[in-house]
């Protein structure tokens, strides 16, 4: 019983804490769609992964783990985001906070370690060997504190994702020969969380760095020819190598603030849910409804599908109420089902509707 309290005492400040302010950069999504209200008496806040508190760090237990001994990368010099990330990844969470907290900050603290080894190796980027050495590595550092056994399953990190892949430059002085560093690092040293996700200045500068990168190499009677079909895979690549070199260039502690920044504005574009299938809500709500309460039943059940996948943002669920509004209407449910059924943005995550009753009370 007492455990059972402690649990739930966890779960409610995890959820409190996702309850924070987040910036938005404009209207979500087709107007003519169907879509949920989301008026409320008070302004929803909806979230920002870089500004939530670690609700369980006096909860984590530290273990000696056995290393390699064969990963070059200083540990030590990130210990504090090492203990941020195997928080933020913590075993009983990790799963469903993957997308908005766990792989951001594991992704970042990744970066980090690589960027601040370049500044003896002179490499943006590990070998394929190293790499498994060091993932592995990191895996056992993190499990040693409480995080998740699986997070690199859970994140879908692979070494693959710690080498330059297709990106041609991965040399210090070759980065720095080709890039506007100071132009960079101008614009990225500092980045608000807020106006950084509608502004774009260091996500411009990153893209006009990687593009340069990328260009490297490339035959010279490509030159005006539309870019090649590899080219945006590479220059995604060159993205992960300025990162690195971004975070080379910053203390640890700042370097995971703008990186998780830029993350924030990253997992905001996009609906992270999957939609199950929809049979039988096309059943009981396309055309000519017979029984409201028949498709609202169905609907119901529905976004309690979608409630149960994964905690995410506000901003992922208006992305994600409009992107299931579209495949209604494609579908044939012409009538405003979210209207009908009184289903709102709240409704689409769990922590909307925590953040909700808080802000209601």
């Amino acid at each position: 019983m007492r455990h059972s309290y402690g649990l739930n005492l966890l779960t409610l400040t995890l959820l409190f804490s996702l309850c924070v302010y987040e910036s938005h950069c404009g209207s979500v999504g087709d107007p003519e769609a169907i879509a949920p209200d989301i008026s409320s008496s008070v302004n929803p806040q909806p979230f920002l992964p870089l500004l939530a508190p670690s609700p369980l760090t006096p909860f984590t237990n530290d273990s000696i783990p056995t290393l390699s001994g064969l990963c070059t990368l200083n540990f030590t010099a990130a210990s504090d985001m090492m203990s941020k990330t195997a928080t933020d990844c913590w075993a009983f969470f990790a799963p469903v906070l993957a997308n908005v907290v766990c792989c951001p900050q594991l992704e970042a603290t990744l970066t980090t370690l690589i960027g601040h080894s370049s500044k003896y190796s002179r490499m943006l980027s590990l070998n394929i060997t190293h790499a498994k050495h060091c993932l592995s590595d990191v895996e056992k550092i993190l499990e040693s504190q409480g995080a998740n056994k699986t997070v690199q399953k859970i994140c879908s990190i692979q070494p693959k994702n710690l080498t330059e892949a297709s990106c041609p430059v991965t040399k210090v002085d070759a980065f720095e020969s080709i890039v506007d560093s100071s132009k960079l690092l101008a614009a990225c040293q500092k980045v608000d969380p807020v106006n950084e996700c509608c502004q774009e200045v260091c996500q411009n500068a990153i893209l006009d760095a990687a593009r340069k990168l990328a260009e490297i190499g490339i035959a010279a009677n490509l030159e005006g020819v539309h870019a090649v079909p590899e080219q945006s895979t590479r220059i995604d690549d060159c993205k992960n190598i300025v990162l690195r070199w971004l975070a080379s260039n910053l203390d640890p502690s700042s370097a995971n603030k703008v990186l998780r920044g830029l993350s924030n504005c990253k997992v905001n574009k996009v609906c992270p849910l999957v939609f199950p299938n929809m049979t039988r809500v096309v059943k009981e709500c396309a055309n000519m409804i017979t029984s409201q309460a028949a498709c609202c039943k169905a609907m119901d059940s529905y976004v309690s599908q979608l409630q149960e996948q994964s905690f995410i943002t506000n901003l992922q669920a208006l992305n994600c109420a409009a992107s299931l509004g579209v495949k209604l209407q494609k579908a044939n449910v012409s009538n405003n089902v979210y209207q009908l059924c009184h289903i709102n943005l709240k409704d689409f995550s769990l922590q909307g509707l925590f953040c909700y009753i808080q802000l209601n009370e």
